[in-house]
């Protein structure tokens, strides 16, 4: 655990649960909220090697930044450079020549190639004239 300007911690986690679209944890060593309050808006970093595999067609978005996307033509539009969450579909910040707004809709994001380093896209109509 990092934040921001504060030192790096290890912490130990001895429970998780599921409460609507979040996850309450409990750190060893931290019994209340007051106690835990040290920690928001610092930064979980686990082990790579520790994180459960995501599944078929699944991936962290760690693994995504950096790849190189492409259209259905070959052409390289730039590299992943962040996800932005939104309401329907994730957008992907795509930045080469240009910076690229790319909704991560299933008829758009066709191939991610984890091994090859690449995203295959198929750009929306009227998305290069934006």
């Amino acid at each position: 655990m990092a934040g921001e300007g504060r030192a790096t911690r290890t912490l130990t986690l001895e429970s998780a649960r599921p409460n609507n679209q979040r996850i309450i944890v409990h750190f060893a060593g931290f019994s209340d909220r007051d106690q835990a309050a040290v920690l928001v808006n610092g930064a979980l970093l686990a082990e790579q090697s520790a994180l459960p595999d995501p599944g078929p067609g699944v991936a962290y978005t760690f693994q995504l930044i950096g790849l190189e996307v492409r259209d259905t033509g070959g052409r390289v539009l730039g590299a992943l450079e962040d996800i932005v969450k939104t309401g329907a579909h994730p957008i992907y910040v795509v930045k080469g020549e240009r910076e690229w707004l790319i909704p991560a809709a299933p008829e758009v994001l066709l191939n991610v190639d984890l091994a090859q380093r690449t995203i295959t896209v198929a750009l929306p109509a009227g998305l290069e004239e934006l």
